[in-house]
């Protein structure tokens, strides 16, 4: 591959761009794996009566993607997005395994620290992969396309697992699916996915923007823009954070069903990814800060129902 050989676009990497979005529809199956179903084991196999208990294996999952997340963008340029890519499939192998044989809490607690760094390394790795391979013109509609498949596959598997688990037991059928999304996610990330690191090199060269010194302290301090978006992040990860753990436990408190949780647990995410379809083409032509503005907005009028 050379440097003449090297285009940025949707249409000129195609192959590439959409292997990378089946990639992390593979990847947010992973999270649907155990978002309607992980509350239940947690009350019904390990009696476990604590909401802080059983929400630890929420607490240990995001910490660990939060720490995978800032060294994932570190090592990106160091390591490789391919190589990231293939080890955070590494990571996600035994996590079905754990889950499924697990015998106390502090296992299921593990394997959420394991899926914190798959989800970090894989996830980050795809989406950075894809603006990549588009440039600058269409990183939106790239980022969209990428929350699409992800979120779309965290619901679509929440779903199954739910009805899997209606039919057949909270243990071990609705995990196959995430020995099959494992092993799928690896082998496509190994023998399909292409590195990036050419397309990285050409859009550097034709750059004019100053880099910046410190990244953490503008994002998260320095810079209003970004400090503002990161906050929003921050909440609007929270909020998902409650969605997972704590809605299917107000649902199994009203005796739901495990086939009405999974519906219900399963359509938050499945509206999410299908709205980047268009929130993400949005980004690219109208004020990014009043779409950020209004989806908030939209967000806690939503949660605010719920009490």
């Amino acid at each position: 591959m050379t440097e003449n050989t090297i285009k940025h676009g949707l249409k000129e990497n195609a192959s590439q761009f959409w292997i990378l979005v089946l990639v992390n529809a593979f990847v947010g199956g992973m999270v649907g794996l155990e978002r309607s179903i992980l509350p239940q084991i947690a009350e019904k196999e390990f009696h476990i009566d604590s909401n802080t208990a059983i929400l630890s294996f929420i607490i240990a999952f995001g910490i660990t993607k939060a720490i995978t997340n800032y060294f994932t963008g570190k090592l990106a340029n160091k390591w490789g997005r391919k190589n990231l890519l293939v080890i955070g499939w590494l990571f996600a192998l035994p996590i079905p395994l754990l889950l499924i044989y697990a015998e106390s809490w502090n296992v299921v607690i593990f394997a959420n620290i394991l899926l914190g760094v798959n989800q970090g390394l894989t996830w980050s790795s795809t989406v950075v992969m894809k603006i990549d391979l588009v440039g600058e013109k269409d990183r939106g509609f790239a980022m969209g396309l990428n929350e699409f498949s992800g979120y779309f596959a965290v619901g679509l598997i929440t779903f199954l697992t739910a009805v899997i688990a209606e039919n057949y037991g909270l243990r071990p059928y609705p995990f196959y699916l995430g020995i099959g999304l494992s092993i799928l996610g690896l082998l496509f990330s190994i023998f399909l996915v292409k590195d990036t690191k050419h397309h990285v090199a050409l859009e550097t060269k034709d750059s004019t923007k100053e880099k910046v010194k410190n990244v953490f302290w503008n994002t998260t301090f320095k810079n209003p823009n970004l400090s503002a978006t990161t906050q929003a992040g921050l909440i609007n990860n929270l909020n998902d954070g409650m969605i997972w753990g704590l809605l299917p436990l107000l649902l199994l408190s009203e005796n739901f069903g495990k086939d009405s949780i999974g519906i219900i647990t399963a359509t938050y995410p499945l509206v999410w990814g299908l709205g980047q379809l268009f929130t993400g083409r949005f980004a690219d032509l109208y004020n990014n800060k009043k779409i950020l503005f209004y989806g908030m907005l939209l967000q806690g009028i939503a949660i605010s129902t719920l009490i």
